[in-house]
C-alpha cells in the first residue's frame, strides 16, 4: 500500500475508502503502515480499522505507539481492546507502559483478568512463565471426539490457538491431542483413546530460551507450562517462541560487538544512550590493548636492528583476530543450539587444531613465498611463516575454549566473542611473533 495515498485519503476524510483498504491489509502490514503516520494520524486509523483486527495490529505495534493509543483511548474504547487482546499479549504490553497508563489499565481490566495479569507479571523475567498465555483449549480424556469439537467451537474463538488440545484431569495435563486427529476421527471415538500421552513440556521457571529452543528440536506449534506441582498453568505458542528467538539473537549479536543490549530499537534508542551502551566496554578493550603496548616496547632492540619486523605486526594481529573469530561464532552458535556443550571441549579443541594446521600451513607458504618474493630475504620469510603458524593455532583454540568456559561459569557465551577474543589473541599473537623473530634472528 503507498503510503502517500493513504494519508491522502485520511486527509480528505474518506474514511469509507480507508476503511476498506484496512480490511484487506493483514495485520502486520497495517502496524507497519500506522508507525509512519503522526500520532493525530495514528488514532484517526487505528479507530478505522475493523474490530475484528484491532487487538491484533495493537499487538504488532511498538511501545511508543501503543502509549499513545493507550493515552488517547476511552474508557469504552480501551475495554473493547482488551477484551479482544490475548493475556500474554496484554502482559507484554503492560511490562513497556507506563505506571499510570499501567494502573488505568489494570482499572479496566475483570478482577478475575486482572488477578491472572497480575500472577503472570509476577514470573521471572526470561522465563516460560513470563511468555506463556493462559489462554488455551482444554477438554476432559472422558469426552468422546463429537462433545470436544463441540467444546472447541463454543470457547474457541477466545484461545490464542486451537490446533493443539489439552486433556487435564485436576488440572494436572495427562494428555494432548491435535485439531487434525479430533476433524478426522468419528465423533463418537473417545479422546483417551486418541491422546498421545508422551508430552513434552516446560516449567514456569524454565528459561525461555531453552523453551524456544525445543520449539526448534521438535518442530512444535505450541508447548505446555506446568508449575512446580505438575499443574498445566499454561502454554507458550510458536509466535512468541520466535519472538524469544530473535531477541536472544539480537542481545549475542550486540554483546558480540561489545555494546551493552538494549531492548529499543535503533532509532527509538537516544544518542547519548547508544554513547552509553558503547562506552564501557571500548574502555575495557582500550585499556587492555596497554598490554599489547607493553610488550612491544619490550622487543625495542628487535625493531632497532630490523625495523622491517614492524611492518608485519597489523597484518599477524589482524589474522589472529579474524581466526579467532571464526572459532568463537561458530562454537556460539553450536551452543545456541545446543549441538556443543562443555563436556565436547577436548573434542572442539581437537578439532580446531586439526583445523588451524590446515589454515595456518596455507597462509605461512602464501605469505613466505610473497616476502621472499618481495623482500629477497628468506629469514624473514621464516620468521613471518612461523609467526602465522602459531598465531592461527594458537587464535582458534582461545576462539572455541573461552566461550565454552563462559558457558560453564554461567556468563553468555557471546560475551567472549569478537572483541575480547581479538584483544586476547593481539596480546598472544606479539608474543609469538618476537620470541621467533628472537630466536631465529639471535636478536
Amino acid at each position: 500500500m503507498d503510503k502517500d495515498i493513504f494519508i491522502k485519503l485520511l486527509a480528505q476524510r474518506e474514511f469509507k475508502a480507508v476503511r476498506s483498504i484496512l480490511d484487506v491489509m493483514n495485520e502486520v502490514d497495517i502496524a507497519s503502515l500506522l508507525s509512519t503516520l503522526s500520532d493525530k494520524e495514528l488514532a484517526l486509523a487505528f479507530r478505522l480499522i475493523p474490530k475484528d483486527k484491532a487487538a491484533e495490529v495493537f499487538s504488532n505495534m511498538d511501545t511508543s505507539m501503543q502509549t499513545y493509543l493507550v493515552t488517547m483511548f476511552t474508557e469504552k474504547e480501551l475495554k473493547e481492546l482488551l477484551d479482544d487482546l490475548y493475556m500474554d499479549d496484554t502482559v507484554d504490553m503492560l511490562e513497556e507502559l507506563p505506571a499510570n497508563l499501567v494502573k488505568r489499565i489494570l482499572a479496566t481490566v475483570s478482577a478475575s483478568d486482572r488477578s491472572m495479569i497480575n500472577q503472570l507479571l509476577n514470573y521471572p523475567e526470561d522465563s516460560a512463565g513470563s511468555i506463556m498465555t493462559t489462554e488455551y483449549v482444554d477438554l476432559r480424556e472422558e469426552m468422546t471426539v463429537g462433545q470436544a469439537m463441540a467444546h472447541i467451537k463454543k470457547t474457541g474463538i477466545h484461545k490464542e490457538t486451537i490446533y493443539t488440545c489439552y486433556i487435564t484431569e485436576r488440572r494436572k495435563l495427562v494428555g494432548i491431542v491435535s485439531a487434525k486427529d479430533l476433524m478426522t476421527t468419528d465423533d463418537d471415538v473417545p479422546i483417551k483413546d486418541l491422546m498421545e500421552t508422551e508430552i513434552i513440556s516446560v516449567y514456569t521457571h524454565s528459561d525461555q530460551e531453552q523453551v524456544a529452543q525445543l520449539f526448534t528440536k521438535y518442530d512444535l506449534l505450541a508447548l505446555p507450562v506446568i508449575d512446580q506441582d505438575g499443574r498445566m498453568v499454561g502454554i507458550v505458542t510458536f509466535d512468541d517462541a520466535m519472538d524469544v528467538m530473535v531477541d536472544e539473537a539480537t542481545e549475542d549479536i550486540t554483546k558480540m560487538a561489545a555494546i551493552n543490549p538494549s531492548e529499543k530499537t535503533y532509532f527509538e534508542t537516544s544518542v547519548l544512550q547508544h554513547a552509553k551502551n558503547r562506552i564501557p566496554w571500548l574502555l575495557i578493550l582500550m585499556f587492555t590493548s596497554i598490554i599489547t603496548g607493553t610488550i612491544i616496547t619490550r622487543y625495542e632492540n628487535a625493531f632497532a636492528a630490523i625495523p622491517l619486523l614492524v611492518s608485519f605486526i597489523p597484518m599477524l594481529m589482524d589474522t589472529g583476530g579474524n581466526c579467532g573469530s571464526q572459532s568463537a561464532t561458530l562454537i556460539i552458535r553450536g551452543i545456541a543450539l545446543d549441538e556443543i556443550r562443555f563436556t565436547d571441549l577436548f573434542k572442539v579443541m581437537f578439532k580446531e587444531f586439526r583445523i588451524s594446521l590446515i589454515v595456518g600451513a596455507f597462509l605461512a607458504v602464501a605469505n613466505g613465498v610473497r616476502i621472499f618474493i618481495q623482500y629477497h630475504n628468506p629469514g624473514l620469510a621464516v620468521v613471518i611463516a612461523c609467526s602465522l603458524m602459531g598465531t592461527v593455532i594458537m587464535a582458534k583454540l582461545v576462539g572455541c575454549i573461552l566461550p565454552l568456559l563462559a558457558k560453564k561459569v554461567n556468563l553468555d557465551p557471546a560475551i567472549m566473542a569478537s572483541p575480547l577474543i581479538t584483544t586476547l589473541v593481539d596480546t598472544f599473537s606479539i608474543l609469538i611473533y618476537f620470541n621467533i623473530a628472537t630466536v631465529l634472528f639471535r636478536l
